[in-house]
């Protein structure tokens, strides 16, 4: 179904018992669809309902080219969702770039944020983003990733199978998040809209919100909050090692790359099952 918020239309899904508690799933990017996050991330639809979304901008959820996209525009299109969820304090399960969405909503919104689940979370500041960049980089230098791609260009594979090639292709793509590389296999391919992408991020510019955080602490309660984060993330997990100290959050570390709910399904179901509200 789509729902209608600030003047645009936003794909949606939503799973589980209709009776349970609501947690709101944030897709990465930005300008991805939330998609790529199935079929594990509805692993956590026991006990719960989960509420996905295509971003404004990517996936289903197409706008014109003269639509901002921004990202106060996508703090305010979870707010109208909010509204129209008919809730007053939201579930927020957010991933890379959806949950650095997730901690923007909650600067701008505070009072509606109830609890708090980000899963490798993009950094908090633009000098882990910039880390981030270089060590993505670096891995996909690497000598085995390079000889992987010679070789599918060599296959032949495109003119015999164009979409087992332009399969092998994606996951050469994203070989970088992963701790082991291999295991892209396993990830939902997914695309990524650049105007969206590149909109989010040069509004955002060289941001830091660690000031924002320690004024804040005086000001009004954190959420309940819980990070999960890879230990071979090209993002940093210093990043969310800080972040958890700012917001007194608890700070799960997964021997794996960018992507656990691909890399260590049933560690991660079961750090994120035990955490979210259920009835």
């Amino acid at each position: 179904m789509t729902i209608e918020v600030n003047g645009i239309s936003l794909f949606t899904r939503q799973v589980g018992g209709g009776s349970g508690p609501l947690v709101v799933v944030l897709h990465g990017g930005p300008g991805a669809h939330h998609d790529y996050l199935l079929p594990q991330y509805d692993l956590l639809a026991k006990g719960r309902s989960l509420f996905y979304y295509d971003q404004r901008g990517g996936g289903q959820s197409p706008v014109p080219r003269e639509t901002p996209v921004g990202w106060r525009e996508h703090v305010a299109d979870l707010h109208a969702i909010r509204e129209a969820l008919g809730l007053e304090r939201l579930t927020l399960c957010g991933y890379s770039w959806g949950g650095l969405l997730a901690l923007l909503y909650f600067l701008e919104h505070p009072g509606n944020v109830e609890r708090l689940a980000l899963v490798s979370p993009a950094g908090i500041a633009f000098q882990y983003r910039h880390q981030f960049e270089e060590e993505f980089a670096r891995r996909m230098a690497s000598p085995e990733i390079q000889r992987e791609r010679d070789a599918l260009r060599s296959s032949g594979l495109r003119e015999r199978d164009p979409s087992a090639y332009q399969r092998r292709a994606f996951e050469l793509s994203v070989a970088g998040y992963f701790r082991d590389f291999h295991d892209a296999k396993h990830l939902t391919p997914f695309r990524v809209n650049a105007r969206t992408q590149q909109a989010v991020w040069d509004g955002l510019g060289e941001y830091d919100l660690r000031p924002r955080f320690r004024d804040s602490a005086s000001r009004f309660p954190f959420p309940v909050s819980r990070i999960v984060h890879g230990t071979s993330d090209p993002i940093p997990i210093a990043s969310s090692r800080e972040l958890s100290t700012l917001i007194g959050a608890e700070l799960i570390g997964l021997p794996v790359g960018h992507c656990p709910h691909v890399e260590a399904t049933d560690q991660f179901v079961r750090s994120l099952d035990r955490f979210l509200p259920s009835t």
